[in-house]
C-alpha cells in the first residue's frame, strides 16, 4: 500500500491531479466542520454542518457539477439535493456526496466516520432515483473479471481465495451488522471465511476491500448512494464490483419499478459508473486505521484525505491555519 502522500499510480494528465485537489477542498472543509460535533450525540447536527461546509466549498471550485446522489433523496434536505448546480463554472461533472459518512460513529465519537465525494463526467453515472437500498459485492482488482455475481456466496469466496491466493479460511468480508444479513453471515461462516462486521460505513468497507485492507471483499444490502460512490474507485483502479436493487419495503419496491429499475437486477461496475474519467475523495473525520481523523495542534488543524482517480492512488495530509 502506498504512505500517505505517495502515489501508488502517478495520472499523466494534470486535469485529473487538479481535479483531485479540487475534491480534496470539498471533503476537507467538510470534515473539519464536522469535527464540532464529533461525541455529542447530534448526528444531525453534525451532517448538518458538514453539507454547508460542502456546499460552501464547492462554491470556489472550477467545475460545473450537477449532483446526482446527494442528501436530499432520504432527507428531503435542502442542500446537495439531487440535481442541484454546484462550482464557479468548468468541466461539466456528475457529483455523488456524503458529507459525512458514518454519523453514528460521529455522534458516539467513535472511529470511521469520513466526508466523502465522488465525481465523473456528466452523463456517466448511475442514477438511482427512489433506489435506496442496493445488494453489492466489492472484490480487489486482481478478482475483477474472476467471479459469478450470481453464484452462490460460498462458490464466489472459493473463487476470491483462488484469485487472491489464499486459502479461504484466511478470507475476511466486510458486512453491515444488520439483520436482514444473518443468512449472508452464516453462508460465508458455513464456506469457512470470517466476516467483520461495521454497523455503519459501507463506503469505507468498499475501500477496505478494494485495496485489500483488513478485508478481502464487501457483501450485503446497503445504501445505493454509497453503492455508486464506491463504483466510481472501484472502476478507477479496475477492481470489482456489482449492485443490484434490494428494496426494503413494498412502497419502495413500488416506487424502484415506477422509475423503470428492476429489484434484483445485477448492475455492473461500467453500468454504474460509464467513465474511466472520475475522482474519489475521503477525508477522515474520526479517524481510523486507514485514515487518521481530522487533528488541531498549535493552532493548525490537519486533515488525511484519500484520493483515488485515473489509476491513482494517493494519500494527501494537509495542514492550514485554524480560525
Amino acid at each position: 500500500m502506498a504512505t500517505p502522500g505517495q502515489d501508488k499510480h502517478e495520472s499523466t494528465r494534470s486535469g485529473q491531479i487538479d481535479l483531485g485537489a479540487s475534491m480534496a477542498a470539498v471533503t476537507e472543509a467538510a470534515a473539519i466542520a464536522a469535527t464540532g460535533w464529533i461525541g455529542l450525540g447530534r448526528k444531525e447536527d453534525g451532517d448538518g454542518a458538514a453539507v454547508e461546509a460542502m456546499r460552501a466549498a464547492f462554491a470556489g471550485q472550477p467545475v460545473s457539477a450537477t449532483i446526482v446522489i446527494g442528501e436530499g433523496e432520504k432527507d428531503d434536505a435542502p442542500m446537495l439535493y439531487s440535481g442541484e448546480k454546484l462550482g464557479k463554472g468548468g468541466p461539466a461533472l456528475d457529483i455523488a456526496v456524503d458529507p459525512v459518512e458514518g454519523t453514528n460513529y460521529l455522534a458516539k465519537g467513535m472511529p470511521g466516520a469520513i466526508a466523502v465525494l465522488a465525481a465523473s463526467p456528466e452523463g456517466t453515472m448511475f442514477r438511482p432515483k427512489s433506489a435506496f437500498y442496493m445488494d453489492k459485492l466489492v472484490v480487489p482488482p486482481v478478482a475483477a473479471n474472476a467471479i459469478d455475481p450470481e453464484a452462490p456466496v460460498g462458490d464466489r469466496l472459493r473463487t476470491l481465495a483462488r484469485a487472491l491466493g489464499k486459502a479461504v479460511k484466511e478470507i475476511r468480508v466486510f458486512v453491515l451488522e444488520r439483520p436482514r444479513h444473518q443468512q449472508l453471515i452464516s453462508d460465508i461462516h458455513e464456506a469457512g471465511a470470517s466476516v467483520r462486521l461495521a454497523p455503519d460505513g459501507d463506503v469505507l468497507g468498499s475501500i477496505k476491500a478494494l485495496l485489500g485492507e483488513r478485508v478481502d471483499a464487501l457483501m450485503g444490502i446497503g445504501g445505493t448512494p454509497e453503492g455508486v460512490i464506491s463504483a466510481c474507485a472501484a472502476r478507477a483502479l479496475g477492481a470489482g464490483m456489482w449492485g443490484a436493487m434490494a428494496p426494503q419495503s413494498d412502497q419502495e419496491r413500488a416506487r424502484v419499478e415506477r422509475d423503470g429499475l428492476k429489484p434484483g437486477q445485477i448492475l455492473t461496475r461500467d453500468e454504474l459508473i460509464a467513465s474511466d474519467e472520475v475522482m474519489f475523495a475521503a477525508t477522515g473525520i474520526t479517524g481510523d486505521d486507514m485514515l487518521e481523523g481530522v487533528r488541531y495542534t498549535g493552532g493548525r488543524v490537519l486533515t488525511e484525505t484519500l484520493l483515488i482517480g485515473n489509476g491513482m492512488l494517493r494519500w494527501v495530509r494537509t495542514e492550514r491555519n485554524h480560525t
